[in-house]
């Protein structure tokens, strides 16, 4: 006898290879620029961050690292959900290679995009600055 409960596997999904409105907006290669350029910002987060303790900069200076780290965070987020906030602004997708954009047709299409980049951009900057105001309680 059959079970009627299906499990699904629980480990990383396949990646869209297509368009989805306020899904998935980017392909491979424009997932891995954005990869990286979220690591770059975090590692700029951090070095701004020791520099501004070890110089005793004014407290104020700190939240100077909110803008590097929302950065960060926007390329970390927009690469792990495959959906690029410029594109989706800017109402277009890309799965070939950089540079080669397609329009989204809809109106429908155009609002659920827009609502997933606002969402990215409020979650990545509730970090930013949730991270520079706790650099602000540290002493020093």
């Amino acid at each position: 006898m059959e079970s009627p409960i299906q499990i699904e596997p629980s480990g990383p999904r396949e990646p869209a290879a297509s368009y989805q409105p306020g899904v998935c907006n980017i392909g491979p290669e424009e997932v891995r620029m954005r990869r990286r350029s979220g690591y770059a910002g975090l590692a700029v987060s951090a070095v701004l961050a020791g520099g501004l303790l070890v110089s005793r900069a004014p407290r104020p200076a700190r939240l100077l690292v909110a803008l590097p780290l929302t950065g960060g965070v926007v390329g970390l987020l927009q690469a792990r959900e495959r959906f690029c906030v410029n594109f989706g602004t800017r109402g277009v997708y890309n799965f070939g290679p950089r540079g080669v954009e397609s329009a989204v047709v809809g109106s429908a299409d155009r609002r659920a995009d827009l609502g997933r980049s606002g969402s990215i951009i409020a979650r990545s900057l509730l970090v930013g600055v949730g991270g520079a105001a706790a650099l602000l309680l540290l002493p020093g």
